[in-house]
Order: C-alpha cells, then structure tokens, then sequence
C-alpha cells in the first residue's frame, strides 16, 4: 500500500526520487499519467493494467467514457525505475500538472500522485477543513 506524503525537488533532467518504502510495491517499472485536480497519478504496471481493464468494460457507447479514457491512455508514460530509486517524468505530463522544481508525492492506497508543492499545499489548505464534511458524505 502506498502511504504518506513526500517532498522532493524534481532535478534538471526531469527526475525524481520515489519513497524507498513504495519501491517495492510499485516495482521496476511504473505508469505516469493524467489524474484530476491537476495531478499526476503513479502507479506499478500491474495496476495500471487493473485500471484498464475497468475501462475495457466501460460502453465505448458513452461519450463520457470515451473522452476520459482517450485522456488516461494518451497522456500515459510507462517509465523504469533507475539503479538509484529515480523515475523520470516526462516534459508533456510536468506541463500538464504545472510542476516546479518542488513536488510532493502523496501515497493514495494503490495509486501515489504527483503534486506541484505551491498547487498541493493550496488544494491541501482547503479540503482539510471539509474533511470531517467529506467523511459525511462518503459511504464507506
């Protein structure tokens, strides 16, 4: 399971560390995608391929489900682990989610997202005070 929060800077080639303790879980090779509120969501292969499998059997008839899976599949980038626990994020998906040099990698279960430190610590700042609100709203 992927848990906790972890700030770290991206370098010049557009790399960052992941958590030694998610290394395991994600494996040698990872899946970097398009994820909502204007984050990157991480994965391992195998749960990417879970995921796809979800949207396999979504009706190709919706229009809705058309568009959200061109979006996940397109902008996804299949990317190795190096020898020193770095992956690499591509120049099209660091645009997209408007990172900086500063991220914060944020364990959600079975998935890790991808922040801009200034966009997470503001969408942080905000959600925090609705939390016990949301926890209402949910039925777990």
């Amino acid at each position: 399971m992927l848990l906790g929060e972890f700030r770290h800077s991206l370098d010049s080639k557009g790399r960052v560390f992941l958590p030694s303790r998610w290394r395991e879980e994600l494996g040698e090779t990872v899946v970097i995608t398009q994820g909502l509120d204007r984050c990157l969501f991480l994965m391992g292969k195998p749960r990417f391929e879970d995921w796809a499998q979800r949207f396999d059997e979504l009706p190709v008839e919706r229009k809705d489900a058309r568009a959200y899976s061109r979006i996940f599949f397109a902008k996804a980038s299949e990317e190795q682990v190096d020898g020193q626990g770095r992956i690499t994020i591509p120049a099209n998906l660091r645009e997209l989610a408007g990172l900086g040099k500063e991220l914060v990698l944020s364990g959600v279960s079975r998935r890790a997202e991808i922040w801009d430190r200034a966009l997470y610590d503001t969408y942080q700042g905000n959600v925090v005070e609705r939390y016990e609100e949301i926890a209402e709203t949910l039925q777990l």
